[in-house]
């Protein structure tokens, strides 16, 4: 149980600061309803659990990986922030409330704050201090039981965080009208895009930085 509250620490920690995935679920809970916030929440808390999961298993090589190639993953990853900001920015929020396909709209909400988390590698550096921060030092060692519930306690403390937060914004949503949510939609879209185009400007940055060593 120790391994599981610590687990779970680690991944409610993890999921508070609030960068784009969390804009984009404030977005979603304003105009589609806490539903399609917290859908959104928990495909940001299975990327986090998968990169918990490397954390955990040791795989340094792969932590390697990622940060060598940091610059396509920021580069790539910035662009697709932008995407789903211009997206947003150009979504008429009458239409996201009564889109009736729900179930294609859910599947679409859990997948792209999905990629959006992958798409980050700075995530398995800030679980991994979050780790030592708690105590946790459960490692690729330990038995299948206790690996297992530490990822199941990062889920569950990650999928916590978004409830509360989907809950919350939806608790002051029916005070806004269509024509403040299309100004949410608006900011929403702006932030994001703009958070996506410093991401993108890192890696680009990544990318020229040697060369003008050279000079």
């Amino acid at each position: 149980m120790v391994n599981f509250f610590q687990g779970l620490l680690v991944g409610f920690g993890a999921s508070i600061p609030l960068g784009p995935v969390g804009i984009l679920c404030v977005q979603r809970t304003l105009s589609k309803g806490w539903h399609s916030g917290l859908i959104s929440g928990l495909g940001a808390a299975m990327a986090d659990t998968f990169y918990a999961a490397l954390a955990v298993m040791g795989l340094a090589y792969i932590q390697i990986l990622l940060q060598a190639h940091e610059k396509y993953f920021f580069s790539l990853g910035g662009l697709l922030i932008i995407y789903f900001g211009l997206r947003i920015y150009l979504t008429n929020p009458v239409k996201q409330i009564r889109q009736t396909n729900v179930k294609k709209r859910h599947l679409e909400d859990f997948i792209s704050t999905a990629l959006l988390t992958l798409s980050n590698p700075g995530s398995i550096v800030f679980i991994l201090g979050f780790f030592a921060l708690v105590g946790l030092k459960v490692n690729s060692s330990a038995g299948s039981f206790a690996i297992s519930t530490v990822l199941w306690g990062v889920f569950a403390g990650a999928g916590l965080w978004w409830y509360c937060l989907s809950m919350s914004v939806s608790i002051f949503r029916k005070k806004f009208r269509l024509k403040q949510l299309l100004m949410i939609n608006r900011v929403s879209g702006i932030i994001i895009m703009a958070l996506g185009l410093i991401s993108a400007s890192k890696g680009i940055w990544l990318f020229i930085a040697p060369y003008l060593k050279n000079f």
